[in-house]
């Protein structure tokens, strides 16, 4: 067992206590082991989700699986990294065992940082390629996009053109002297007002009937019901998509929660290996 016997030795010893050859490895070792577990867990993460209706796991049972596995992999790859760098670092001389095991578990701490960071840059790279890749191959399909919504675009969808639209509404039956106006681009601009407000005020929903009624040719009963089916549907179309937003929120905070779990956790298992392969090698040299 180390003891304080000789402190002019280590107290003369020259530059840093850090042994980061044993840090660098243990890093490559954990990053190694962390990248493939990532692949593992992605293989059957793949395979135990379905596209189709009642296959697959539900939701919820893919998320608590996610969460596990990241602690697996932090707790796997962090024991292996930590153990390794306190197996392999240099041993000190004349140290009292507290302070070599305050060192063995900062040693730990040191490589899995290391092994964090090379394993988000690794992961921050594929990704950046994906999105160029992806970012190329929906351009094109874009510029062909843009021109087919160009006209809805040229009023604009937000409160001043609807407010710009109910300024020159006409007197007489719709479209008398509006020919030249998309019926469809006002049509859009009273929808997207009703996203902002919630709801479509009367008046809207009777000139819409007329546009409809004098446009197609269709009664003005029918008109109407075809005004309420469509403000219907854009309003349950807005109400959905507020509520996959809010659950994409809450997905992304868990991922994010679990994350940090999974790293605090490994940060602990990293340094507790650390200090367990130091003691290890102390006792057999």
């Amino acid at each position: 067992m180390e003891q304080t016997l000789e402190p002019r030795a280590e107290s003369a010893r020259a530059g840093s206590a850090a042994s980061w050859p044993a840090i660098i490895a243990g890093a490559f070792v954990a990053a190694s082991v962390s990248l493939v577990l990532f692949a593992l867990g992605s293989g059957l993460g793949f395979a135990s989700i379905s596209p189709w209706p009642g296959h697959g796991v539900t939701a919820k049972a893919f998320a608590i699986t996610t969460a596990i596995w990241l602690i697996v992999m932090q707790w796997v790859s962090s024991g292996f990294g930590g153990y390794i760098t306190g197996r392999l670092r240099t041993r000190w001389i004349g140290t009292h065992t507290h302070e070599v095991f305050f060192r063995d578990t900062a040693h730990g701490l040191v490589m899995w940082a290391v092994a964090t960071v090379l394993v988000a840059a690794t992961l921050a790279t594929s990704l950046f390629s994906a999105i160029g890749s992806g970012a190329h191959a929906v351009s094109g399909a874009a510029s062909g996009a843009a021109s087919a919504v160009a006209p809805a675009n040229a009023y604009g969808t937000d409160k001043l053109s609807y407010g710009l639209d109910k300024l020159f509404r006409g007197a007489g039956p719709p479209g008398n002297g509006q020919a030249s106006i998309d019926p469809r681009v006002e049509a859009a601009h009273i929808v997207a007002n009703a996203w902002s407000t919630g709801a479509v005020p009367d008046a809207d929903r009777g000139y819409l009937a007329e546009l409809v009624a004098s446009r197609t040719g269709v009664s003005s009963a029918d008109a109407r019901t075809r005004v309420d089916d469509f403000v219907a549907r854009a309003l349950d179309a807005e109400t959905k998509a507020k509520a996959d937003a809010d659950a994409a929120r809450k997905t992304a905070a868990q991922a994010a929660m679990y994350t940090a779990l999974s790293m605090l956790v490994g940060a602990f298992i990293a340094s507790v290996s650390a200090a367990l392969g130091g003691r290890l090698r102390d006792e057999h040299l």
